[in-house]
């Protein structure tokens, strides 16, 4: 599988994110993530995105990207030169027998317990994929019912900002 990670800066429209997933979906990729949120420029927003391009040119896409009006820039995050991390809340089952093993891996994953009820526990994690995907197989015995997970944020390293020519206009 060859997933790549873009980062799109955006203005704030109505119908953007459907003009942006439909043109992933017409040229046959798999969006894998997909992450939306404001940034510190008011009136635009990023858009993360995890694709899978197995045997489909990424370049045809990024172009097909730049054409639409409220696209502003397109990155490509490689993960040695950005932050990228998912989050994610999961509902394990933890009753009185198996709750101090649950609170043992919570723990090791630096995860935190975000709702606590008798017969389970909500816990909250962050991490690369790799961390995610760990904790996951490492709660599961005790019982996973039920799971959310973001999509997967990604911010490039250094001083550099996406936003940066936008913002000196």
């Amino acid at each position: 599988m060859t997933s790549h990670v873009l980062s799109l800066l955006v203005e704030d429209k109505p119908g953007l994110l459907t003009r942006v997933a439909g043109l992933f979906a017409r040229r046959g990729f798999n969006i894998e993530s997909l992450a939306v949120g404001v940034t510190e420029v008011p009136g635009l927003s990023r858009i993360t995105v995890v694709v899978d391009v197995e045997g489909l040119p990424l370049e045809q896409v990024t172009k097909q990207l730049n054409k639409l009006v409220n696209v502003i820039k397109i990155v490509e995050l490689d993960s040695a030169a950005s932050v990228q991390r998912e989050h994610m809340l999961v509902k394990v089952r933890a009753d009185n027998a198996s709750r101090s093993s649950v609170l043992e891996v919570i723990n090791l994953f630096r995860a935190s317990v975000v709702d606590y009820a008798p017969d389970a526990m909500v816990i909250e994690i962050t991490g690369d994929k790799g961390k995610v995907e760990a904790f996951l197989r490492a709660i599961e015995p005790f019982g996973i019912k039920e799971l959310a997970q973001s999509g997967m944020l990604a911010i490039g390293r250094g001083g550099k900002s996406i936003t940066e020519r936008v913002l000196r206009g």
